[in-house]
């Protein structure tokens, strides 16, 4: 069900990356100059090779270029004949590579609009996430998503997926059998499917699916509720769906919250933004600056949802917009951080649709934390920090619902810190040491 979704207009958001991601405003180099050279762009590969170099002159963080000469960079690209573009898409991530940025990138039609499904937080599809079932190896719906045409057909966990429009799914992939489920809105899809006691076909209409990025649940812990959150990506739903999830939770009258962002790459920048100021009333977000020097400021403006204790859980994935929430909620004394050092990405990206339909993402701004830390290529160290063996990571990976049991070393740590009053006292003292603690150590 990864589908295409609806592309963004011109800088209607920032983006922030993880690991192999990017932190980066969405945009498109010139809507004028696009239009004007959209026609030449189908004959010459050339126009799109100075449009890149001319994007990365204007933005790029560093006006020295990585002691490159950009300018002689632009004569050797237009000196070329590029007979496709494809010989232009070589030429340009070659030239990129000089700047000794890995998050400088081009990115072809494809990579592009996989970047931008990602961070809508929509597909076109049926709404079901699938599996190889372990037992069977048969295809199988794991989920089926709240108000999704599979959803409304009364498709449910389990159900084994036999042929998608007649091809049948035996040694067929999970990626294979998305790419046959996926399509345009309002399109038609058939499939065969088993249960225990029948099987039978359904036709399902493709729509535009919200993906939920937000899980949540109220967790009874000894004598105290808590409500527990995992963000999996900062997708442009991410906040929409925290808030209802904060909001749900404090409903049930929760003692206290626990979010968690163990393996979290990243994603929107305004997303991250605004889920800080969802659980933060006052004090400083994230700092930006930019090739100039100049500095940009975001704080929070008195919208805090809930004041309740709060524990984050993060680990060596937890990277970009992830840190940029970390930082501030730690930096704020507004949390207790759990869990292993992130990632250390804090280079902010400008990502550009091309005319050709290929994408740009270019490293245009650093940022800090608001005590003005530089986390990049460090990451944060946890006011507790846990590292889980092999065997624990192991044992979480394959079977995913133990994670924020008491089964998961850090979730149970996160549950101690806010159960003991002196913990969390020690651990937000602006004065406290980072406290290290192995999980094998730990006896729940």
């Amino acid at each position: 069900m990864n589908q295409s979704a609806k592309r963004y207009s011109p800088l209607q958001a920032a983006m922030i990356g993880g690991a192999i991601a990017t932190t980066a405003t969405i945009s498109v180099f010139s809507q004028a100059w696009t239009r004007s050279v959209h026609a030449a762009l189908q004959d010459s590969p050339k126009a799109l090779v100075d449009q890149v170099w001319q994007v990365v002159n204007r933005e790029y963080v560093d006006e020295k270029f990585n002691q490159q000469d950009w300018q002689a960079i632009r004569q050797s690209l237009l000196s070329k004949n590029y007979t496709s573009k494809d010989d232009a898409y070589v030429a340009i991530r070659e030239a990129l590579q000089r700047l000794g940025d890995p998050y400088t990138r081009f990115m072809n039609p494809q990579q592009y609009e996989s970047l931008t499904n990602q961070t809508s937080g929509e597909v076109s599809g049926i709404g079901i996430t699938m599996e190889i079932n372990e037992k069977t190896k048969r295809l199988t719906v794991v989920e089926a998503i709240e108000n999704s045409p599979a959803f409304k057909a009364g498709l449910k966990s389990g159900d084994q997926i036999l042929a998608i429009d007649g091809k049948s799914t035996l040694k067929m992939s999970v990626e294979d059998a998305s790419k046959l489920i996926r399509g345009q809105v309002g399109t038609p899809v058939s499939l065969d499917l088993a249960r225990p006691s029948n099987k039978f076909n359904i036709k399902l209409t493709r729509a535009t699916i919200e993906i939920p990025t937000v899980r949540y649940t109220l967790k009874q812990e000894g004598g105290r509720k808590v409500g527990y959150i995992r963000l999996q990506e900062f997708s442009s739903h991410a906040a929409d769906q925290m808030r209802t999830a904060i909001r749900n939770l404090g409903n049930q009258k929760v003692d206290s919250y626990v979010l968690d962002l163990r393996g979290n790459p990243g994603g929107l920048l305004n997303a991250s933004i605004e889920i800080a100021r969802m659980w933060l009333d006052d004090g400083h977000i994230v700092k930006t600056v930019d090739r100039k020097g100049s500095s940009s400021n975001t704080k929070a403006n008195r919208t805090a949802i809930t004041n309740l204790p709060l524990a984050i859980l993060v680990d060596g994935n937890s990277a970009s917009a992830s840190e940029i929430l970390t930082g501030a909620l730690k930096d704020n004394k507004r949390a207790v951080v759990v869990g292993s050092q992130t990632f250390g990405k804090a280079l902010v990206q400008s990502v550009h649709e091309l005319a050709d339909g290929s994408g740009l993402a270019v490293t245009i701004a650093h940022y800090y934390t608001p005590n003005g830390t530089d986390i990049n290529h460090k990451g944060i160290t946890p006011d507790i920090k846990l590292d889980l063996t092999q065997t624990q990571e192991r044992q979480l990976a394959s079977n995913p619902k133990l994670i924020g049991t008491d089964s998961d070393p850090q979730y149970a740590r996160a549950i101690a810190a806010l159960s003991n009053g002196k913990v969390a006292e020690k651990v937000t003292n602006e004065n406290s040491q980072s406290i290290s603690i192995r999980a094998e150590d730990l006896k729940f």
